[in-house]
């Protein structure tokens, strides 16, 4: 409970002095309408004559408007004086509202901005092992179930509590017993509400849970809709939609069965304290223990208590749902954010980059397995291998998106380690075969990552990675909206986004992870003929199936079962007869064909 407290303290920064003004306003609205009951009861008392229990400053006021003729005939004065109070609560009420509201949304936007935040500085490998659409889950429905908890019911207790507290005083100062009478429906209440706790908390933990399976299965489907309906899958994921949607609204059938038995009881238990309070009232009214004054009073003070009651009761049940929510947004924050060692250090003079020994796995089995790479500074080099050899991971080891196992990677002879993981990010440049692209401008694209926006950089890189020609042909040029993922472009126009948008920051390490597959042998050579003017001083790493693209590296690696199997230029492997040349003949002879 404590750590739940504290992540609620920790979202409240900037919205605490909104809600402490919603219950300034709200202690105001209590007293204001515990006011009028009184007036009614005292008038009431006075008009028929039984004065005794009226306070002598009330009496005093009433007898100053005339005698008991002249206030019945007047009694619009007290009329207008209870509206006035009416007005007063009605102010109370609105400012009530308006602090809290914005109290509410602040609390909201606190929320998605610390999580947010949070989420793009967690591991690489945190997301491997969470579905996007759980986070997004938890992200939104979550955080408006803890917003509506705080905003509308956490706030409300506040007012349930001082109203019920200060309505029972003057009750008690009524009539004992009757009071006394209330107070046992009231712990029923309490005491069935906290009964209930624990089965709608473990309930709402399944709902919420199955929620975010929900939503990962339509997420995947949107993203890829095109892989759906070019294989015809529509009516079987269409099917497995429908089986997770019927398991989830099952689980909400039966929170709300419990909730339902719930409100039920409730309302009984209300509707029993009503009946019993206006009998027994009568009955204390006729035999002349409390006065016709007071009897109206107190009918009115438990009129206006019953709802409350039974919204305390829910209110209550409604902590294990909220208690489910924060728990789920404690999981995001209090994984660990990525960190660099305490005496990280800047990126070192560009040198040459060695991996020693490197292995790594990602669960079990290695995908790395003592890797020894040797890259000189402002080298080419070619990276070839099957799909799961591990060419593809040995580049984001470098990139530091996930640490070494085993061995060191270094750069200039420093552990990547040791250097800060924004500095190493500043100075390689990563292009993946299915690069990502945002629902924005393709000049946008294209200057994401870099602060070089003027047209000539823009130019620079869009030359280099052959996409001139095909921004000439669209309409609004740079300013062409990409669709969301770019999927508005085709494979090669993406891919060569993608190369622009990284040449355009002129890193110092470029590589390119089989990010030329997507386009023809003419446009490859092209671009790879670029590369190789601009990045005399640069180390160029390519990833690629196609030997064509990698045969003018300076050296070639072959990854073989997480292992290197051979190395060397390109006339050196086809002369060993090894994986590389047979691979280098299939291709000629599938060429030739």
């Amino acid at each position: 409970m404590f750590s739940k407290i504290k992540t609620i303290n920790f979202f409240l920064k900037g919205s605490k002095r909104y809600f402490a003004l919603a219950i300034i306003f709200v202690f105001l609205q209590v007293i204001f309408d515990l006011v009028n009951p009184k007036i009614m009861g005292y008038t009431v008392d006075y008009i028929v004559g039984d004065t005794s229990q009226t306070p002598k400053f009330i009496l005093s006021f009433l007898n100053s408007l005339g005698d008991r003729d002249y206030v019945i005939s007047h009694i619009w004065i007290i009329s207008i004086i209870v509206v006035l109070i009416g007005l007063l609560s009605a102010l109370s009420r609105y400012f009530f509202r308006v602090s809290n509201s914005i109290g509410g949304e602040s609390l909201a936007k606190n929320m998605r901005d610390n999580l947010f935040s949070h989420i793009l500085h967690l591991p690489y490998k945190w997301n491997d092992v969470n579905k996007t659409g759980d986070i997004i889950q938890r992200c939104t429905s979550d955080v408006d179930t803890i917003r509506n908890f705080v905003q509308e019911q956490l706030v409300n207790l506040v007012r349930m509590v001082a109203m019920i507290a200060l309505a029972l005083l003057f009750m008690f100062r009524i009539h004992v017993v009757l009071t006394l009478v209330s107070c046992f429906f009231i712990a029923i209440v309490i005491g069935y509400s906290l009964s209930f706790h624990g089965k709608v908390g473990e309930k709402f933990a399944k709902v919420d849970a199955e929620e975010g399976r929900l939503s990962s299965t339509a997420q995947e489907n949107l993203e890829g809709v095109r892989v759906v309906r070019a294989f015809g899958r529509e009516i079987f994921e269409l099917e497995r939609f429908k089986a997770r949607n019927e398991v989830y609204v099952g689980h909400w059938v039966e929170m709300m069965s419990i909730l339902a038995t719930f409100w039920t009881i409730s309302d009984f238990i209300k509707n029993a304290l009503t009946i019993s309070i206006l009998a027994l009232g009568a009955y204390f009214t006729i035999s002349g223990q409390i006065s016709a004054g007071q009897y109206v009073s107190y009918i009115a003070y438990v009129l206006m208590i019953i709802q409350p009651i039974v919204e305390l009761g829910r209110v209550i049940s409604d902590m294990s749902k909220s208690g489910v929510s924060i728990d789920r947004l404690k999981y995001i924050l209090d994984s660990e954010i990525e960190k660099d060692p305490l005496d990280a250090i800047d990126f070192p003079p560009f040198g040459d980059v060695e991996f020693k020994n490197v292995s790594f796995s990602y669960n079990e089995s290695l995908v790395l397995d003592s890797v020894n790479m040797s890259i000189k500074k402002g080298q080419t080099v070619g990276i070839l291998g099957g799909t799961g050899s591990g060419k593809s991971t040995s580049m984001l080891l470098l990139d530091g998106l996930y640490d070494v196992l085993d061995g060191s990677i270094t750069i200039n002879g420093v552990d990547i380690k040791t250097i800060k993981k924004s500095e190493l990010r500043q100075h390689i440049g990563f292009v993946l075969q299915e690069p990502y692209l945002f629902s924005r401008s393709l000049r946008d694209n294209i200057t994401i990552a870099s602060e070089k926006t003027d047209n000539d950089s823009v130019e620079n890189a869009v030359k280099v990675s052959s996409l001139t020609s095909t921004i000439e042909k669209f309409k609004d040029g740079y300013n062409t909206f990409v669709g969301e993922r770019g999927v508005t472009l085709s494979g090669g126009q993406r891919q060569r986004t993608a190369i622009a948008q990284m040449l355009i920051r002129e890193p110092d390490i470029m590589i390119f992870d089989d990010s030329l597959s997507a386009v023809d042998a003419k446009t490859d050579a092209s671009i790879r003929k670029e590369l190789k003017r601009i990045a005399k001083d640069k180390t160029v790493i390519i990833i690629s199936h196609r030997i064509t693209t990698l045969m003018s590296a300076d050296n070639i690696y072959v990854f073989d079962g997480g292992k290197i199997a051979e190395s060397g230029s390109h006339d050196d492997l086809v002369s060993q007869g090894g994986i590389y040349s047979k691979i280098f003949d299939l291709q000629r002879s599938v060429q030739e064909a």
